[in-house]
Parts: C-alpha cells; structure tokens; sequence
C-alpha cells in the first residue's frame, strides 16, 4: 500500500500491523487528504483477504537520508523536537525509482548526482547523491 505520510517512524517498508496503522493515524493531521484513504483501503484489505500480509509503502521514506541542515527550518529546535516540524519530502517512490533508473542508464553506480523533477498533480524536485536523497523541495505536508 503505498502511504504517503511516514513521518520520521517510517524510513522503508513495513509489514502493516496494527501499530503500523495507530502511527498512520497519528500522521495523518500531516496528510489529512491521503493517509485517511490510504489507511481506509488497508483497513478494506485486512476485511477481505484476512490474514494475508499487508505492506505499507511510504512516500517519506526516501527522504529519510537527508542531512539535518536540509530537513531541519530557520525555527527554535524545540519546534523539531516537541511537535516534529521538519522538512519531510513527498513522492518518495518515484523519486527513488527515477534515480535508480537514471543510475543504471548512466550504468554508473558511485559518485552519482542527479536531480529528479516528479511533475504531477502534486510536483517536486530532489537532490540525489549515490541513490540517497540529499534534498528535496516539499516540506512539512504534501499540501
């Protein structure tokens, strides 16, 4: 299930359970136009084919890689923190799959720089360095 809001618990896949579902909740203040409908089609899921594995795929986690002084705003540390404001970055999953992709038509795996535009409804940009997200122009929520 690809989720658009991980915040910081989530830095890859996980197998959806049902702490898995309470943090997608508590994220979704963050991402109230998707994590609601993400967590709803899991919920969906889990009624129709129970007990098969569900896995939850995050937007944020590719960014996790990004060094403090790109994630973290000109504000008191506290705000970071206290109530998590913090660069997150969104369309994680296309940014990690379009670097991947140029990576290997470069076929070059090291010292790699490239920057990924994902246009779409919603549109970013990230700086990747060797497959790893360095910065990206999407901040806090998606919106």
């Amino acid at each position: 299930h690809r989720t658009v809001h991980g915040g910081e618990e989530f830095a890859s896949s996980v197998l959806i359970t049902p702490e898995v579902i309470d943090a997608m909740k508590r994220l979704s203040p963050l991402s109230p136009l998707h994590n609601p409908a993400n967590i709803t089609g899991i919920e969906i899921c889990q009624e129709l084919m129970p007990g098969k594995p569900n896995v939850g795929v995050f937007d944020t986690a590719f960014h996790q890689t990004m060094p403090d002084y790109a994630y973290m705003y000109a504000l008191p540390y506290d705000q970071y923190t206290k109530h998590g404001i913090r660069k997150y970055g969104f369309h994680g999953t296309s940014h990690y799959f379009v670097s991947n992709e140029a990576r290997a038509m470069l076929e070059k795996k090291h010292n790699t720089r490239i920057i990924v535009c994902h246009l779409g409804n919603g549109s970013s940009v990230s700086a990747v360095f060797d497959g790893k997200c360095i910065d990206t122009s999407m901040g806090l929520t998606p919106v």
